[in-house]
């Protein structure tokens, strides 16, 4: 099976989640995101694929969020969705991608749904 994990060695529940994937058998595919960040039309699509609102993809905690004002709810998903692009790290971690769907896992366990 192939499996793709955005993920960040310094995130302990990223670090986590690629132990669970690697227990399960599976050498994953790891992209770190904040380097190599997905595409604005593939973050959208995981997005969409997971279940989950633009907001809830987005990192909520540290100076960034603060300082450009995100917390802002009347922020439209393409606003949140362009600060994401600008800066790859207010993505939340990790993104499990696999033939049996995507889950954006935290907690951690959730990558079993989809190996």
């Amino acid at each position: 099976m192939n499996i793709t994990i955005y993920h960040n060695q310094a995130c302990g529940t990223s670090r986590k989640t690629l132990e669970a994937i690697r227990a399960s058998g599976v050498e994953p595919e790891i992209i770190d995101y904040v380097k190599q960040p997905p595409s604005r039309a593939a973050l959208q699509e995981m997005i969409a694929q997971a279940g989950i609102t633009v907001r809830a993809a987005m990192r909520n905690k540290g100076e960034l969020y603060e300082q450009l004002g995100l917390a802002d709810t009347s922020l439209s998903d393409a606003a949140l969705l362009d600060a994401m692009m600008a800066h790859p790290i207010l993505i939340e971690r990790p993104f499990v991608v696999s033939a049996k769907g995507v889950r954006l896992c935290r907690p951690s366990e959730l990558v079993q749904e989809i190996l």
